[in-house]
């Protein structure tokens, strides 16, 4: 009984992945016209929300590292939606500003949640458990398991 444990179905990693998969590949329909991915609509998430903002607080909002987070930044200023500049007291920081083409976006993606909302097919109720377990466990911060 003991390789129970190694039964797909008793894997908490394997219905994250596979839900976070069907999640983001439905974005793809809906962000496909406007020429963006789901990683780059979630990055305006957070500039609509807080735009001249440093790249590294970007990372931390999205849970992501520089090294993804910067190239999605050089895609999406060379579409002339958001500038880089360096601070002039600390060359190592960047901020990242949107244009008002990124900003006028914002207006054209407005009903994307409402056309992702019959995606999981979940009440309010559990939507808002679900989003506070999946914060949960985003926020524990435990390290990496011992080998």
């Amino acid at each position: 009984m003991k390789d129970d444990n190694l039964n797909l179905k008793n894997q908490l990693c394997f219905p994250l992945y596979a839900a976070a998969r069907k999640v983001t590949s439905a974005y793809t329909p809906i962000l496909k016209p406007f020429g963006l991915t789901y990683t780059q609509y979630i990055l305006f998430l957070v500039l609509w929300e807080k735009d001249n903002i440093q790249v590294s607080e970007i990372c931390e909002k999205l849970f992501l590292d520089s090294g993804t987070v910067t190239p999605l930044l050089k895609k999406l200023e060379s579409k002339g939606y958001l500038t880089r500049h360096r601070c002039e007291c600390d060359e190592r920081c960047v901020y990242i500003r949107l244009t008002d083409s990124g900003k006028n976006l914002k207006n054209k993606l407005s009903d994307v949640p409402s056309k992702m909302a019959c995606c999981a097919n979940l009440t309010p109720e559990q939507e808002q458990t679900l989003s506070s377990i999946l914060y949960t466990i985003l926020n524990t911060d435990k390290g990496t398991p011992s080998p």
